[in-house]
């Protein structure tokens, strides 16, 4: 029997996991170490600012995804109160946002199974998103069991750095480049070593890092309780990211002056390596590839969720508002796993910086989605007053903090026109912008 509506088998863990699982990746274990070269330990205050701007972008989610029943993400009311274009453009939009992101993910498997395994960097690549794909298919519960205990290794990876960290300090290690102190944050050239240019210049990588927090709006439509869960996963998770990014990067950054760290590696090597665990690398790709298969996994599940929406929307074809037997968008997975692979092929003959590229094509990407949500909540409390003052999440400091998150986001795109790296791919991407625009004037034709 054909099945029409998203199965609602995911639990609140499941939500929660979820979200951090998407979050916490490559832009912690393996971008921290470029972010710290550029920015030093301002770096804690980059991670700090973007958390906070984007836990308002999360609280305005949240109140437009429980204002009326049957919203599935955030296409829908983007539709509704911007007008088919805009979730037209969003909805594909958000669709590249994670193909690019599974890209960088899927290679970087490949790139990291080569520590154990001297095979070509494709194969595993591939075999890794077959089995994402064949887990996908299954079930959704079984996503969501998955993204937990993917999400669990990078977590307690990160709780164990801290906590190894504190007893260091306690003890006053003495390490290759002195004592470990919370003075290394400003004794080797200050906390801006860089000054604001180098400070600013590390945003591109900080946003990327964050990228995936609004997955709540994705998995909303297959919670259990969306009245309970959903503002609880909100009020929970950003707070937990920044323990996890500022803890870690604080605890990383008093182990070792930040003028020690190389940008080519993870910070997370390093320090393990110094407190004397001798199967630290070992450990540290392993939890690398754990930590790429699970974001790669929340991309898989986001885009073929979009795509559901999209063909359901009649802004895609049928066959994506279509499920399998197991509730699950077999369709739209299996083209979003397709072209990822697809692209896994091509970057390995990209150049060096492929991956700086690509996630800042993706930072661009998502930034467009985040201001999306800002802005139609700024027309729903315009539109519906009276469904924003009876509402049981209601944004904090609306309207005058959406202006002031998206003005933060206009500002982000300027930092990024500066360097050459990230200057290239914001070039680029409006190509993608003008794409969309033309096909969907030719589709309302």
């Amino acid at each position: 029997m054909e099945q029409h509506e998203l199965k609602r088998d995911l639990k609140n863990r499941h939500v929660q996991l979820i979200a951090i699982g998407g979050t916490i990746g490559t832009g912690l274990f393996l971008g921290s170490g470029r972010a710290v070269s550029l920015a030093g330990p301002s770096i804690i205050l980059a991670y700090l600012i973007v958390g906070i701007a984007l836990f308002f972008v999360m609280r305005a989610l949240g109140e437009l995804l429980l204002s009326k029943g049957g919203y599935s993400s955030f296409t829908e009311f983007a539709t509704e109160y911007l007008g088919e274009w805009a979730g037209y453009i969003t909805g594909w939009t958000y669709w590249f946002c994670w193909i690019m992101t599974a890209m960088a993910d899927i290679i970087a498997i490949g790139m990291y199974m080569q520590y154990w395994f001297d095979i070509p960097q494709w194969v595993p690549a591939i075999l890794c998103l077959i089995v994402l794909l064949a887990l996908n298919l299954l079930t959704v519960k079984l996503f969501g069991e998955l993204e937990f205990w993917f999400a669990l290794i990078k977590i307690i990876t990160i709780v164990a750095l801290i906590v190894i960290g504190i007893v260091l300090l306690i003890i006053g290690f003495e390490t290759d480049s002195g004592k470990v102190a919370v003075s290394n944050l400003w004794a080797h050239g200050g906390l801006f070593p860089n000054g604001a240019f180098g400070f600013l210049m590390a945003f591109q990588m900080v946003v990327f890092a964050f990228v995936g927090v609004e997955l709540i709006g994705v998995t909303a439509s297959e919670t259990a309780n969306p009245q309970k869960n959903i503002p609880s996963a909100i009020n929970k998770i950003p707070f937990r990211i920044l323990l996890f990014y500022v803890g870690a990067l604080f605890v990383i950054l008093t182990i070792n002056p930040w003028d020690t760290f190389s940008a080519a590696s993870s910070p997370f090597v390093q320090v393990f390596t110094l407190v004397g665990i001798p199967v630290a690398a070992g450990i540290i790709n392993f939890v690398v590839i754990t930590s790429a298969a699970s974001s790669g996994n929340s991309g898989l599940f986001s885009t073929s969720r979009m795509l559901f929406s999209l063909g359901n929307n009649k802004q895609a074809p049928k066959a994506f508002g279509k499920l399998n037997k197991h509730s699950v968008p077999q369709n739209g997975l299996i083209l979003s796993g397709a072209i990822v692979s697809a692209g896994a092929l091509l970057s390995y003959f990209m150049p060096e910086d492929a991956f700086s590229i690509v996630t800042t094509v993706s930072s661009i990407c998502f930034i467009w989605v985040w201001s999306i949500i800002l802005i139609s909540h700024i027309i729903y409390k315009k539109r519906h007053p009276e469904l924003h003052a009876t509402s049981i999440f209601k944004a904090p400091l609306t309207p005058f903090i959406n202006y002031v998150v998206l003005a933060f986001f206009v500002f982000l795109l300027v930092v990024m026109a500066i360097s050459d790296l990230t200057r290239t791919a914001l070039m680029f991407t409006p190509l993608w912008f003008i794409l969309l625009f033309v096909l969907y004037k030719v589709q309302k034709k």
